[in-house]
């Protein structure tokens, strides 16, 4: 008989991995126990016939729950105790440093779906059925271990029949923290928007009341959603007129996969996204013609989709005759998806006629995750339900924080060779969500037990809210504090999920502040453990107002025009070409004259070598966009275009030293006399092979195989697959990120990369910065 402690690292709390064990060990004939040891994962002694342990180690590896990540298992061979039996013991909260995972919410089970409809299950229509298997994670949880007195259910004690299900070890809601039943678990009520509530069954009801056109607020795991009948056009302009969003598209959530294909062409990695555990919000091409209110969407070739997640939804849909609903965070444009009951009645009272609210607390705001597949791979839009927490693996180690950016804005934790990117924080120049940023900064911190920092980092930008609360952190934490420059970080991300020691990267996107004090964001660079090289970048354009050619894209047309032709032959075009992108100036003729003007004199213009604004202008002049009212609109609407176009016009952008020369490519769809389609499909075609051929030709001059791409054009797919086969073409390998977010909302985890190279002397501040 020989002895054995085992200690198992990974995500293996909340996912049934001690039961596993529990049944494993039966099945070999062992005797000892399982132990959770909080933040540094599980521990196991077994005892009996070395064969039987040897098979009880391999079905370890190969047999764990399907929500459990076994990462590392260290065995040691220790005297033998002579137990009786094999038991599962209380949790403790563990050892400094550990690293156990604390796994993230996942959608309702197949199992407990089944019970949900099932008229003879205790739990029929309790929309808060769980097991092991399913159910909220993250966003209950306050403290490690993961048990049920350290998650917001310790306000609900367990009736006799649950808590008899929670003992038992071969039972799938053993130690399920969330498990409830509807005597003793949370609820749901139905009020007005004045607070009355509504007697009788709150979700039938309110599936009744979305069916007749009402908007209604509901309470879901990690916040609350706005929701009403995305099949009524008029309901759909409605909430658009309250919500102030009126051109970002909805997200809607369909009933199941069929009534999804009834409306939109989902691939087979589309279907397996969709369906996964993580329940994301999938942007998926519209058929064509598209049935349902264009209103969701409009302008663009996708719609946002994603499934039931929660027994709530499907007994929402149970109810209703609507197959599709709006599901959008409720939440004003820029500020933080509410969660908190009596919240929502102040803040949302103007944009739902209704409330469905539940009881339980959340403890961790989490928007629904956003993913598209760009060129046929997964590409993260926002990354947080059914993500966060599960880390980034980087190689180095140190303790730390990674602020991000400004927009689309997730923050990084470092502990040990793991970054932890955060759930969606979003636009931190808000002072609500620099508040939410700063707790979920310090929730963090508690549950991956990190007591200081050794190092801070921030984006180079020294406006953003990011950077000084970068700085005042570190200040508080007595660490050391470094800036990165925006397109690095992209880069820098793109290496640490690939594991790469060097690339010649394309960072190509709206907006980062270069080394130069200019506006990047058309970057070919080479990073490496030693060196960091801009190589070469779109040749630099006036922006006349600076960041208001950001809201305003006509004023980075006119600056990229002036750089071919006079101020007056500039107004002639405009007024020639695109007449309408005056009017939607925010003064019109006298705006559009300031502007020229600003031009002429070289007063408050700034200067840009950015994608996203090449785009936006392009947009422009081809009357697809004029105003963006949210982030990435007019590229967006451009690349709707372009997907409609059939024939490559042949346009090139000419390349002069490490300059290329975009404007040419504006005088070039002047010249043209083809449809918008055509040469929207022909502008992306020449950015792509712009890119990739200066690429190329750097990564050759370099001796370097890899070449990647990030940024917030990183999604577009005419862009990346061009770019792709140039570089496939020419015998090299072709990267980009596939779990962390491409545009800002993944910069974090290449500011946690380059903070690891700085700290281990590789790169100096001086060298992230220049």
């Amino acid at each position: 008989m020989r002895a054995y402690h085992i200690h198992v690292e990974g995500i293996v709390q909340g996912v049934g991995f001690r039961p596993f064990v529990y049944r494993i060990a039966h099945e070999h004939d062992l005797r000892g126990y399982v132990k959770n040891l909080g933040d540094a994962g599980v521990e196991i002694v077994v005892e009996g016939k070395e064969e039987k342990v040897k098979a009880f180690l391999r079905d370890l590896r190969e047999k764990a729950p399907p929500l459990a990540r076994v990462e590392r298992i260290n065995v040691k061979e220790i005297p033998f105790q002579g137990f009786d039996r094999f038991y599962i013991e209380k949790s403790s909260n563990g050892g400094e440093g550990g690293d156990s995972i604390i796994p993230p919410d996942v959608s309702i089970c197949d199992d407990c779906l089944r019970e949900l409809f099932d008229p003879t299950d205790k739990r029929y229509m309790y929309p808060f059925i769980v097991c092991t298997n399913c159910g909220p994670r993250f966003t209950i949880i306050e403290d490690l271990p993961y048990d049920r007195v350290n998650t917001t259910m310790r306000e609900f004690d367990m009736c006799d029949y649950c808590e008899s299900e929670y003992r038992d070890p071969l039972n799938r809601r053993y130690h399920a923290e969330p498990v409830c039943c509807p005597v003793c678990g949370p609820s749901y009520r139905l009020y007005t928007n004045d607070g009355k509530e509504i007697t009788g069954d709150p979700l039938k009801k309110a599936a009744k009341l979305i069916d007749k056109g009402y908007i209604v607020a509901i309470k879901g795991i990690g916040g609350i959603h706005i929701a009403c009948d995305a099949t009524n056009e008029e309901v759909v302009k409605e909430l658009r007129k309250r919500i102030l969003r009126p051109q970002q598209p909805f997200a809607i959530m369909a009933k199941d996969l069929e009534t999804v294909e009834s409306f939109a062409i989902v691939s087979d990695v589309e279907r397996e996204e969709l369906t996964s555990y993580r329940k994301p919000i999938l942007a998926l091409r519209k058929k064509e013609p598209f049935p349902l209110p264009e209103a969701l969407a409009p302008g663009l070739p996708t719609i946002g989709v994603m499934l039931p997640y929660a027994g709530t939804h499907y007994i929402l849909f149970h109810y209703s005759k609507s197959p599709v609903y709006v599901m959008t965070s409720a939440n004003y444009p820029g500020m933080p998806m509410v969660i908190d009951n009596d919240r929502a009645f102040e803040e949302l009272k103007d944009l739902a006629d209704y409330f469905l609210l539940h009881n339980r607390k959340i403890l961790n705001r989490t928007d629904d995750s956003v993913i598209r597949f760009v060129d046929g791979k997964r590409a993260v839009i926002r990354r947080s339900r059914g993500f966060v927490p599960l880390p980034i693996d980087i190689p180095f180690e140190y303790s730390g924080l990674a602020v991000g950016a400004e927009l689309m804005n997730a923050f990084g934790m470092v502990k040990g060779s793991r970054v932890y990117p955060s759930q969606y924080i979003g636009n931190t120049s808000k002072v609500e969500v620099l508040e939410f940023m700063r707790s979920a900064i310090a929730h963090f911190k508690k549950i991956l037990r990190v007591k200081g920092f050794d190092l801070v980092v921030a984006d180079l930008h020294p406006l953003y809210n990011t950077t000084k609360l970068a700085m005042e952190i570190a200040e508080d934490e007595n660490a050391e504090f470094i800036q990165v420059q925006h397109h690095y970080a992209h880069i820098a991300s793109v290496m640490a999920e690939n594991n790469l020691d060097e690339i010649v990267g394309i960072a190509v996107d709206g907006v980062g502040y270069g080394s130069d004090g200019n506006t990047w964001g058309g970057e070919v660079l080479y990073l490496s453990y030693e060196d960091v090289e801009r190589l070469a970048h779109i040749s630099y354009y006036s922006l006349p107002g600076g960041d208001l050619a950001s809201y305003y894209p006509l004023r980075a047309l006119v600056g990229i025009l002036s750089k071919l032709y006079g101020v007056e032959e500039v107004k002639e075009i405009i007024e020639r070409h695109c007449p309408k992108a005056i009017e939607n100036l925010r003064y019109g003729k006298v705006e559009f004259n300031v502007i020229l003007n600003q031009l002429a004199r070289e007063i408050n213009v700034g200067y840009a070598s950015s994608t996203g604004r090449v785009l936006d202008a392009m947009a422009v002049l081809l009357n697809v966009a004029y105003r963006r009212t949210y982030e990435g609109e007019p590229a967006m609407k451009l690349e709707g275009i372009a997907l409609k176009g059939k024939n490559d016009l042949g346009f090139s952008i000419p390349i002069e030293g490490e300059e290329l020369k975009v404007e040419e490519l504006f005088e070039q769809v002047l010249e043209s006399k083809a449809n918008p389609a055509d040469i929207a499909y022909s502008v992306h075609l020449a950015l792509g092979r712009a890119f990739g051929e200066v690429a190329v030709e750097k990564a050759k001059e370099f001796g370097v195989k890899n070449i990647g791409i990030s940024g917030g054009v990183a999604y577009n797919e005419l862009i990346v697959k061009t770019i792709r086969k140039i570089v496939e073409g020419n015998g090299l390998r072709f990267y980009s990120t596939y779990e962390v977010p491409r545009g800002d909302n993944g910069t974090n985890v290449g500011q946690a990369f380059l903070g690891g190279l700085y700290l281990e002397g590789y790169l100096s501040k001086e060298d992230l910065i220049l």
